[in-house]
């Protein structure tokens, strides 16, 4: 089975800048359409990256410009490089499988972007 791990949130000020793995274990998902979504307090989860396995991309318009999302077949991972942070980028990010699947929801990573 399928587990998506993600990493690389922290703490940073406006204007920083963090890179997110997203890792696949026990399977390949190099066929598959793959996004970063994220969820902040008291919101929905929404999807703000998606590539897909032909590795063309799309953005949501609140971080086109200043995200970038990639991937890695050969080490089954997905990256989302997040430049410009704002503090109302502060989420917990996840990765999944685009449209996504319950199954492979994680823990997510926390981004918190200070002002």
């Amino acid at each position: 089975q399928v587990q998506l791990v993600e990493s690389g949130g922290g703490l940073v000020q406006a204007g920083g800048s963090l890179r997110l793995s997203c890792a696949a274990s026990g399977g390949i998902l190099s066929f598959r359409s793959m996004g970063w979504y994220r969820q902040a307090p008291g919101k929905q989860r929404e999807l703000v990256a998606a590539i897909a396995s032909g590795f063309s991309t799309s953005y949501a318009d609140s971080v086109k410009g200043r995200f970038t999302i990639s991937r890695d077949n050969a080490k089954n991972t997905v990256y989302l490089q997040m430049n410009g942070l704002k503090p109302e980028d502060t989420a917990v990010y996840y990765c999944n499988t685009v449209p996504y699947d319950h199954v492979y929801w994680g823990q997510g990573t926390q981004v918190t972007v200070s002002s």
